[in-house]
């Protein structure tokens, strides 16, 4: 039987309590809580959530394994949105995500992987995508060992196998963790993934870098626990 737990936390600080209220107590906010539910149980499936990244069974390669070939675009029928794409739409593709964030990060992990052990998890786009970006912008591929998933549990069984020195997280939010009921995104999975991933980080002397997502006005989309859970939190604009 699944043992439900029933929680109720804030979306601005991250205050738990254990019944619902009006007002946050710690952050003074008004209508920030939310009730999240948490379910521990071995007969869930961890395969829930999983292919959100386009891959069926996770494995680790360099970015020089990747095929360019397997993708080819096509034409939307429109030219300027074909070229905000990138010159078409890519099959498997949700739009163009790393236009600023993820291109920075895969430009910085292909530099350090040629001085040590890198892997860049991506959740979002396909390693073909990544790929794709890498060769247009003429990085070194050999070296950079790359993971599509979206599963912490899963993420973190490989690393302890390659033993990478810094890993990237791209993104934060459609990660998940199989004991969380709620979906990819939410308060519950997005808290638990970050100190699953913090914690992994502390006991295996790794840097873990997490992508989030920010809304039009800057801040950072989603539940605001996040920045409750790391260490440090860089806004780029």
């Amino acid at each position: 039987m699944a043992k439900t737990k029933t929680a109720y936390v804030c979306n601005d600080c991250g205050a738990e309590y254990s019944r619902w209220q009006g007002q946050c107590g710690a952050c003074k906010a008004w209508n920030t809580i939310t009730e999240v539910r948490l379910v521990s149980t071995s007969n869930n499936k961890a395969g829930r959530f999983s292919g959100y990244a386009g891959e069926t069974r996770a494995k680790i390669q360099t970015l020089s394994e990747i095929s360019l070939q397997e993708t080819p675009r096509f034409s939307s029928g429109f030219y300027e949105l074909d070229r905000v794409l990138g010159g078409g739409v890519v099959p498997g593709s949700g739009g163009h995500p790393g236009a600023g964030k993820s291109t920075l990060l895969l430009q910085v992990m292909c530099h350090l992987s040629q001085k040590m052990t890198a892997l860049y998890v991506t959740g979002e786009e396909s390693l073909q995508q990544v790929a794709m970006r890498a060769k247009r912008l003429g990085l070194p591929p050999e070296k950079l060992n790359m993971l599509s998933e979206t599963s912490v549990e899963q993420i973190c069984n490989l690393a302890d196998q390659l033993k990478p020195q810094i890993i990237v997280i791209d993104s934060i939010q459609v990660m998940h963790l199989a004991d969380i009921q709620s979906s990819p995104g939410s308060v519950a999975q997005v808290r638990e993934c970050a100190s699953f991933l913090t914690r992994y980080a502390k006991t295996r002397q790794v840097a873990i870098i997490m992508v989030g997502h920010v809304t039009k006005d800057g801040t950072l989309a989603g539940p605001k626990v996040l920045e409750h859970a790391i260490d440090c939190s860089l806004l780029l604009e």
